[in-house]
């Protein structure tokens, strides 16, 4: 007897004869899968990125390049993905292999690039849990010159406080130095000035600042460096030992996860209620306790006062582009596999606008808070706001920090920060394991009865991989992957899914889908989306990368510059997430693809839907895993 399997609206086979194949799982309702992009586009570079970046290119006036590069590369990308994944109910793997033989091997390379980015963004996260722990502990050392590792360089808010308030008598302002009490007079005389006031000393008829002609670390990078990292002497050629209280944090943080996904989009679209929305809380509470802090106003001044002069600087516009890939997290198959467990007519045109001016939104709101408590950090330290302004870690685990010790309540304002941290890099990270574990059960469906089992052995081998990060010299390795991953490779990338869709498959077919989903654009909106899908996007992520080449340095940390090989090591992994590409072409060339077959959707490019399945004359006869093909016109498996 022949078994016959339909095709559900869902895109999977339904059991009618035999197999016991579990359908592909849906998102409980739209706002659930609004909320999972929210919580993967929203992380840690809206809060620690977004904002120095803005202070460093010209203030309000960054806001400029940021908007535009969303416009027409961050958004256009983020909906062209969503698209893909919500019409075929495919994950990236099968979806790229699908739309063009050509292109089959661009779902692997976005598989790379999350793979890479889960198992060392991971890392970032375990260091917010430490932190998180230690300040519910009430343990925040960072503060102290006092613990063993400490130079005599270490200086910290709270020594420069109490220096201040025993300033008697004397003839200028004194701040902690060399682990004492020092006149600011002396200072400058010193190193070769003569005094002049509290922040300056003369060089002649020249102010200078006196703290940026000696040499000081702050209490908060030590504690980071050393406690934290257990950096110490170590580097490439000597990793150092491991630091098992990051071991444990990591391990910590993959459970978690681990939990949070277990059953995939099922149990994830419960705990993205909390992950997406509970940091807006606490970014609101750490800014309504920011602005009312003495230096406030300074800091957002600072931060937001427009140099138009910069938008005639290249460099601008480059970190304008960057800081949407890295903020957007697009070209990395995530939002792909997001959008596969929609129903067929979810509206995803409205979830990508929303999403994206969400995100946008959300830095500019986080960068108030951010700069508030650092304009009343440089008051009390009687220091410049942009001599506190850093970007990345150094913000997180630095800078910001060491401006709590000096809150009233520290602790609790230290837990609420941290925690936020937490739940925006977990949040972050969901995409991540769903896109790998989609990837494999695209592949086996079987293992989709066992799902707890794969997300068992994703979690685990990521947090085995990650383990190196783990040492001393871990934090090399670290920035190593996150130099050369998320940077110039998945800009070729999110070039190459405009190609596929736009050129490969054709424009107009793609609005035609979009319109059987529901989605029936306005000449002006059609317009737009034809105009960057063919040209703007894919010649504007060209030009990014051509700039980004243009003005690429060795990979550093501090004060480290990497090795030579340490630098090819890096240029090796940017190159392992785009291998796949070519052999991937290779693949299609000898399994019998030449000239327009190569670029021709195959039979198991298809709407998820059962009701649109139609034979067309000009695709190429195949199977696929999910979609059990190929099928005949009523959408039976022949």
């Amino acid at each position: 007897m022949t078994t016959f399997i339909l095709s559900v609206p869902d895109g999977t086979a339904a059991n009618t004869g035999g197999n016991d194949t579990p359908e592909r799982a849906k998102w409980g309702r739209p706002l659930e899968f609004i909320l999972a992009c929210l919580g993967y586009a929203v992380g840690l570079g809206n809060v620690w990125r977004f904002p120095y970046l803005c202070y460093r290119n010209g203030g309000g006036a960054f806001l400029i390049p940021f908007f535009l590069m969303l416009v027409f590369v961050g958004l256009p990308i983020f909906y062209l993905e969503l698209y893909i994944g919500q019409f075929t109910g495919i994950g990236p793997l099968q979806a790229f292999t699908a739309i063009s033989p050509f292109f089959s091997g661009l779902g692997y390379c976005t598989l790379v690039v999350i793979s890479i980015i889960s198992i060392y963004y991971m890392i970032i996260v375990a260091w917010t849990l430490f932190y998180t722990i230690v300040s519910i502990a009430g343990k925040m050392d960072w503060g102290s010159c006092d613990n063993p590792y400490n130079s005599d360089a270490c200086y910290s808010g709270d020594y420069d406080r109490v220096c201040r308030e025993n300033n008697t008598g004397a003839a200028t302002d004194q701040t902690y130095f060399l682990r004492r009490c020092m006149e600011i007079g002396q200072i400058c005389t010193g190193i070769g000035f003569e005094p002049y006031d509290g922040s300056f000393c003369l060089d002649g008829d020249v102010k200078i600042p006196w703290y940026r002609n000696v040499t000081r670390v702050i209490a908060a990078e030590e504690y980071y460096n050393e406690r934290v990292l257990g950096r110490g002497d170590a580097t490439w050629t000597n990793w150092g030992s491991i630091q098992w209280h990051l071991v444990g944090c990591l391990a910590l943080s993959w459970l978690i996860a681990f939990f949070c996904v277990i059953k995939g989009v099922q149990s994830a679209g419960k705990v993205v209620y909390f992950t997406a929305l509970f940091p807006y809380v606490m970014l609101t509470a750490l800014l309504v306790r920011g602005v009312t802090l003495e230096g406030a106003v300074d800091g957002i001044i600072f931060y937001l006062s427009p140099d138009w002069e910069t938008l005639l600087s290249p460099s601008v516009w480059g970190d304008a582009a960057s800081q949407i890939f890295y903020s957007f997290g697009v070209a990395c198959g995530s939002l792909v596999t997001l959008a596969s467990y929609n129903n067929f007519n979810n509206n995803c045109h409205f979830d990508a606008v929303f999403v994206s001016l969400t995100n946008f939104l959300t830095s500019i709101y986080a960068g108030f808070a951010i700069f508030s408590v650092l304009g009343f950090q440089a008051q009390l330290m009687g220091v410049g706001i942009d001599d506190v302004a850093e970007s990345g870690p150094g913000l997180a685990f630095v800078t910001y920090p060491e401006a709590l010790l000096q809150m009233p309540v520290a602790r609790m304002w230290s837990i609420l920060f941290f925690l936020m941290l937490f739940i925006l890099g977990l949040g972050s990270q969901f995409a991540g394991i769903e896109a790998i574990n989609t990837a494999i059960v695209d592949k086996w469906p079987q293992l989709r009865k066992n799902y707890w089992k794969v997300t068992a052995g994703t979690c685990f081998t990521c947090f085995i991989l990650g383990i190196p990060m783990c040492f001393s010299g871990g934090v090399y390795l670290f920035e190593l992957l996150d130099w050369n991953t998320a940077s110039w490779a998945i800009l070729l990338i999110g070039m190459a899914e405009c190609v596929a869709v736009s050129w490969s498959y054709g424009i107009g077919r793609a609005i035609k889908d979009l319109a059987s989903m529901g989605m029936k654009h306005n000449k002006v909106l059609r317009f737009y989306w034809m105009a960057v899908w063919t040209v703007i996007t894919p010649v504007g992520s060209f030009a990014i990368l051509v700039f980004v080449l243009n003005g690429w340095e060795t990979p550093s940390y501090n004060d480290y510059v990497f090795p030579l090989f340490a630098d090819l090591l890096g240029w090796a992994v940017g190159l392992s997430t785009l291998m796949f590409f070519p052999v991937g072409i290779g693949w299609a060339w000898y399994n019998g693809y030449r000239g327009k077959e190569l670029f021709t959707p195959t039979e198991a490019w298809k709407p998820a839907k059962k009701e649109l399945l139609a034979p067309r004359s000009d695709s190429i006869v195949t199977t696929d895993s999910v979609h059990q093909g190929p099928y005949d016109n009523m959408g039976y498996i022949m």
